[in-house]
């Protein structure tokens, strides 16, 4: 008769849940830059990687601390837009994290951004996104330790063609003429050319 399945797997290396354990193992993230207005005539872009869907009914979040201009902003203005770049727009990407002045005032990187303005919110997007996406407040979750969850509604959106998912042509040809662009925290990127399709069981929905 064969020995018992081990309880515990000896292999695994134990980490410590502190905030070191997301620099110890690559994860996969998405990259999408966020806008906002900010004051009264200028506006704002930051890179965010802990962003995603919420559910299946429009609801999207990003986290953010609350001493960032984005949360600032969020709060005063109640709407922001999310930017999809392609990973061609990797440096312009990056260019969205260039520290402000202490002044608080645009720096030159920031006004120099290949930008569109939003057609529903105010606030602007990355010109050549493949994804945008522009969201009204609907809460900000407040007192995750050294965060805050801010959750928007989306109120429009839109996408390069060759982007889309479209009846005739394959996943994979649409992934190979537009890859999605992922984020490997702490500090690397990566395209997304390639995929294969998940196993679901017989029977399964959503």
């Amino acid at each position: 008769m064969p020995d018992p399945a081990p309880d515990s797997d000896d292999s695994m290396v134990a980490l410590d849940p502190d905030p070191s354990l997301w620099t110890r193992i690559f994860i996969v993230a998405p990259l999408v830059v966020v806008g906002t207005r900010e004051g009264r005539d200028d506006y704002d872009l930051a890179p965010k990687h802990m962003a995603t869907p919420l559910g299946w009914t429009g609801l999207f979040g990003f986290s953010c601390n609350p001493a960032h201009a984005t949360y600032r902003n969020v709060r005063e203005h109640g709407a922001f837009t999310v930017s999809y770049p392609r990973p061609e727009q990797v440096v312009v990407t990056s260019l969205t994290a260039t520290p402000r002045s202490s002044d608080h005032e645009a720096t030159p990187g920031l006004i120099s951004l290949p930008t569109l303005p939003a057609e529903v919110v105010e606030g602007r997007v990355l010109r050549d996104a493949r994804l945008v996406l522009e969201c009204r407040v609907e809460q900000i979750l407040d007192g995750l330790d050294d965060a805050s969850f801010v959750i928007g509604r989306i109120v429009a959106a839109r996408a390069r063609p060759e982007a889309l998912r479209t009846t005739g042509i394959d996943d994979e040809e649409v992934l190979r003429r537009d890859p999605p662009l992922a984020f490997l925290p702490p500090d690397r990127y990566a395209s997304v050319c390639q995929s294969h399709p998940f196993p679901f069981p017989a029977g399964f929905n959503r």
